[in-house]
């Protein structure tokens, strides 16, 4: 099975890459929705959120209280840690298992740390890199999120940079213009996957 880590700076089109590789049929395997998973009610990290972070970080409903543990990781690296050091070994292990029991032909893994944690060493072979100008990213994430630029700045801060992402990637795609211009350089992309599926099987 030909495992490519997708990853990209906020803002880049990540998200929008996967759909398309989605539809063209590839298996797509996304961390930030396994992420959602584990942090919902009954999620199976919740017990240990709770025991670190305590009761003000879950809500009455039993799920994590994002828009509080945002503004607490943001603004506190030890925090953060913390809560990386619970989620990204319960994401890393579920999608592994869904590795393992997958029929596509290949499939895409999206992880916007990729780079940052290193922890998918092993698990994916190659990576794919969603790229566009910073200026773009800004754009795009604020519009999304409604989040302030500065908070995207501090994101993009604790994300590695753009150039050290480039010297990683195995593949890149330039998402500075339109969608079909996005959509063509999937398309090519997944042509090259299925050859490589085939070269290694």
């Amino acid at each position: 099975m030909l495992v490519i880590g997708l990853t990209g700076g906020i803002g880049s089109g990540k998200t929008t890459a996967a759909d398309i590789f989605s539809t063209l049929g590839a298996g797509v395997i996304d961390t930030d929705e396994i992420a959602h998973e584990l942090t919902q009610p009954g999620g199976e990290s919740i017990s240990a959120i709770q025991q670190v972070f305590g009761e003000k970080y879950i809500t009455a409903e039993g799920a994590l209280y994002r828009k509080k543990m945002r503004n607490l990781v943001f603004n506190d690296m030890n925090a953060r840690r913390k809560l990386e050091a619970i989620l990204h070994p319960l994401i890393r292990n579920e999608v592994s298992r869904r590795i393992a029991f997958s029929q596509a032909p290949y499939l895409i893994v999206v992880v916007p740390l990729l780079l940052e944690t290193g922890h998918y060493q092993g698990i994916v072979e190659r990576i794919l890199v969603v790229d566009c100008s910073e200026r773009e990213q800004i754009s795009r994430a604020t519009a999304r999120s409604g989040v302030d630029e500065q908070t995207i700045r501090t994101i993009m801060a604790a994300q590695v940079s753009r150039d050290e992402r480039l010297r990683q990637a195995d593949d890149v795609i330039v998402n500075d213009a339109d969608l079909p211009s996005l959509e063509q350089q999937v398309r090519a992309l997944h042509k090259k996957y299925l050859t490589l599926t085939i070269q290694g099987s």
